[in-house]
């Protein structure tokens, strides 16, 4: 079907260059000092901050190309907020949006829509991801703005051989994807390249109802001004269609010096979001990474590391599926966001003495965010009017690390120093906002065998406010942002355990933070400044694990558990349950091993009842759950391997995401809010080439 919004204007965050990125010549020189004295020969050390990795990414999850899902069937303290078929959000213990850092060969990406269509997870596939460390609290001082954890994502990195893989994955539901990835070079220069192709039509959930009959069971308004049903004609519509690119380039300068670039493109169609009133038109991304490492230069010098990022995101979304916007669409209404980060990154490590480490570094970043309404027919009086009024987010701030070894106990020590403007682009009068803060960590690791690990860390991060937080408009001009917030500071203490005996491996983690001037969402201020600042606690705990049942069997296991409350219930509210905590939940899988490279897997997903939950703003009751899924990967050659699933076996009907109005979901007559179930039974066959 052509694109009806082919010649669709969409806002363009402006290609200015902020202040903060002229480094002053101290900063540089601090980084760049004693580069005459030749360096010693001691080894980088590498202290372990408590967190999960996944390693493999692109082979090992090859269901589809969503990060999110991929995420949240392999970590139990992730859980997934479904918004559509893809572009998916996650929870990392009890925290979402920016409070929690998403991080691309460490490039950060924001999404552009105020109702988190586009997270940060849906710009990247996990077809091109090579490993993924999750940090969780306070812990990392690197990158702006991790209050309660990171996601660190690594992508494939070209190889100095020749090397190619093609894959074509279908799936129900007519799910097709098509990708193949190239790479090769020599010693000197090495390039890779990656594409994809993928689609697929409305997913029915258990009940076999797809997304338009699932907005028909909640029975929304029958009103055509106001109806979010899909329109007959677009009822049987494709839930997305997914482009995307992917190429690098690394050069070895000398024999102590490199040079990294790459651009990942993702160009997304008519992606549909049955519980919202809108869909997106088009999610077109661009990020462009340079990167330039120099070792050894001198004592002072080890290594130092010079990073460049600029990404920008267009995300218009629109009535136009919708019965509301009128017969030939001629009311339809559209709200078109943008917005881009740059970032510069200085950082220089050295060795202060034999097993001792310490990292300096300058980080400075500008977001800017851009939003306008467009309106046709009844709508035309929404035409230019500004949902997030062109707001510049400058940070600049500087970092320090230090890491120590002794005997059996290893020490991180962290911090940074935060100073961060926002300021609107003058359209609609709102004030400006400046914030600093200091955020500091300490984690340290005690082994008093090779058996053993125990850990614990104590820290304090921060992050400001976003645009939509303290300045977004609906399209009635009701201001829902709240220019008054202070930033929000998380004071978090992690405690836990590593063991490995013959056949089991273990790890237990334990958490408590205390959040100070948590940025909330209050219903009852619904049109006129809906956010405010609360004092709130998180605690939790997790443990995951494996067991060796035998030679080519292993059990793998994982649950997680979290509970958040408000310190007071919002003012004129009397719940004091905290949104978006999700409730306990667990994984366990069996891993059976045959041949070479041939796997069984059996795996089951299972959460409890949400029964505390913050019903004052909108959450409700949603039923517990438990899933099985099977995988079976055999290779039918050394170069051709064929992997075969089914999820949800039996077929159940579930939901994972709660509605906090914090979104913006459909409701009925009675005022029930539109849960959105998860896919009922769906069957893939993905078929991979390598060479």
């Amino acid at each position: 079907m052509e694109n009806p919004h082919s010649n669709l204007t969409v806002l363009s965050a402006a290609p200015k260059i902020p202040r903060i990125f002229y480094v002053t010549p101290i900063a540089c020189c601090m980084l760049l000092c004693a580069a005459q004295v030749r360096a010693g020969d001691a080894e980088p050390i590498t202290i372990v901050v408590e967190g999960t990795r996944l390693s493999d990414v692109s082979t090992e999850q090859v269901k589809s190309a969503d990060l999110a899902e991929a995420l949240t069937r392999n970590l139990p303290g992730v859980s997934l907020v479904r918004r559509s078929g893809i572009a998916n959000d996650i929870i990392l213990r009890g925290q979402k949006k920016d409070n929690i850092n998403i991080l691309v060969d460490d490039t950060k990406t924001y999404g552009a829509c105020v109702n988190r269509m586009d997270p940060p997870t849906s710009h990247i596939l996990t077809n091109n991801i090579e490993t993924i460390e999750i940090t969780e609290g306070p812990y990392d001082v690197e990158n702006f703005g991790t209050l309660s954890g990171a996601v660190r994502i690594t992508t494939k990195k070209p190889s100095q051989d020749f090397k190619g893989e093609a894959s074509l994955n279908i799936g129900s539901w007519e799910y097709r994807k098509l990708a193949a990835t190239l790479s090769g070079g020599n010693e000197r220069a090495r390039m890779l390249v990656s594409v994809s192709d993928e689609s697929s039509a409305q997913y029915e959930d258990g009940n076999g109802n797809d997304f338009a009959e699932q907005i028909d069971a909640l029975n929304p308004s029958t009103m055509p001004a106001m109806n979010p049903r899909y329109k007959d004609e677009y009822r049987d519509l494709d839930a997305y269609q997914k482009k995307t690119f992917m190429g690098k380039l690394y050069l070895d300068v000398t024999a102590n010096q490199q040079f990294r670039f790459s651009y990942t493109a993702n160009r997304s169609d008519d992606i549909l979001y049955p519980s919202s009133k809108m869909d997106a038109l088009q999610d077109d991304s661009d990020i462009y990474n340079l990167e330039y490492s120099i070792r050894d230069l001198g004592r002072y010098a080890r290594n130092l590391q010079v990073q460049y990022y600029d990404s920008s995101v267009d995300h218009p979304m629109s009535t136009f599926y919708r019965i509301a916007s009128g017969p030939d669409s001629a009311n339809e209404r559209i709200s078109a966001l943008s917005t881009r980060m740059q970032g510069l990154k200085l950082k220089n490590s050295f060795d202060l003495a034999p097993g001792s480490e310490m990292t300096l570094g300058l980080d400075v970043s500008n977001r800017n965010w851009d939003g306008e309404y467009e309106g046709r027919g009844t709508s035309a009086m929404i035409t230019g009017r500004a949902s997030i009024d062109d707001v510049d987010t400058e940070n600049q701030a500087l970092f320090l690390e230090v890491e120590k070894r002794y005997s059996k106990v290893d020490v991180k020590v962290g911090a940074r120093y935060d100073d961060t403007s926002v300021t609107p682009g003058g359209q609609l009068g709102q004030p400006s906002r400046d914030y600093r803060a200091l955020s500091a960590n300490i984690f340290a690791n005690y082994h008093p065998d090779n058996a053993t690990r125990w850990f614990g860390g104590f820290g304090k991060a921060s992050r400001v406010p976003d645009a939509r937080e303290l300045y977004f408009r609906d399209a009635m001009t009701n201001e829902i942002g709240t220019p008054s917030l202070d930033d929000t500071s998380n004071y978090e203490i992690d405690v836990g355990v590593e063991k490995r005996y013959d056949r089991l491996r273990f790890n237990t983690k334990l958490f408590h933070s205390w959040l100070k001037d948590y940025i909330y969402y209050n219903a009852d201020n619904a049109t006129s400044n809906a956010f405010e600042n609360i004092d709130a606690t998180i605690y939790g705990v997790d443990a995951s694990g494996s067991y060796e049942l035998g030679r080519n069997l292993v059990m793998d296991f994982g649950v997680a558990f979290q509970r958040g409350k408000k310190d007071e219930p919002l003012a004129g509210q009397t719940d004091k349950d905290l949104a978006e905590i999700p409730p306990l939940k667990a994984n366990l899988a069996l891993n059976y091993r045959y041949g070479m490279g041939n796997a069984a897997r059996v795996e089951m997903i299972a959460a409890d009842n949400w029964d505390d939950f913050d019903s004052d703003n909108g959450e409700q009751a949603i039923d517990s759950y438990a899933i099985v899924n099977l995988k079976l990967t055999h290779a039918l050659h050394r170069n051709l391997e064929v992997t075969a699933g089914m999820d949800n076996v039996f077929g159940q009907t579930y939901a994972t995401t709660n509605t906090y109005k914090d979104l913006t979901l459909l409701f009925d007559a009675t005022g029930d809010v539109m849960l959105i179930n998860e896919p009922g039974r769906y069957v893939y066959v993905n078929t991979s080439y390598r060479f």
